[in-house]
């Protein structure tokens, strides 16, 4: 069993300050319709994103590799605070379609008067090398969110109200 200091090394934070309003940011992250434009790095493309956004409400995504390999994940809602905060795990499905080892996301939104500060955070991982390619995936799919949100505030994108 790994010891609280490694869980701790093991984590990952990224902190994002997004020129788009909060419940902006929040709709990115829980409609689906956003997700498929965002949630993976550069190169690679989210062709199934769903879910059922509630407490116990579970999620499931596909991201396509570059050279067309199809790579499933999903997760199950455990706190939602609308447009401040999301907590849900996240696994990899393995070579048999369950679901592998599971970390944990919190995501939280700061209201910084019209910009919004995001502050991502994923414990529980295996490997130094887990944590280090979900750093460059994260970080590379958050310049594709900053992109997206910049997109949906100059088009005027309303949000739906009732996720």
């Amino acid at each position: 069993m790994a010891s609280k200091s490694a869980d701790s090394a093991r984590a990952l934070t990224i902190t994002r300050v997004f020129d788009a309003p909060r419940r902006l940011v929040f709709a990115a992250w829980t409609e689906p319709e956003h997700l498929l434009r965002w949630s993976a790095p550069h190169g690679f493309r989210v062709t199934h994103s769903s879910g059922e956004l509630r407490v116990g409400g579970a999620w499931r995504a596909c991201m396509v590799t570059p050279d067309g390999a199809e790579l499933w994940l999903s997760g199950i809602y455990r706190e939602i605070v609308r447009d401040e905060k999301l907590v849900f795990t996240h696994a990899w499905d393995e070579d048999d379609g369950r679901p592998g080892p599971q970390t944990l996301v919190t995501v939280i939104l700061n209201d910084l008067g019209g910009k919004t500060e995001m502050i991502f955070r994923q414990v529980g991982f295996a490997s130094d090398a887990s944590r280090d390619g979900h750093e460059g995936g994260w970080s590379q799919g958050f310049e594709r969110l900053a992109e997206l949100l910049g997109e949906l505030e100059q088009h005027g994108t309303t949000i739906r109200n009732d996720r």
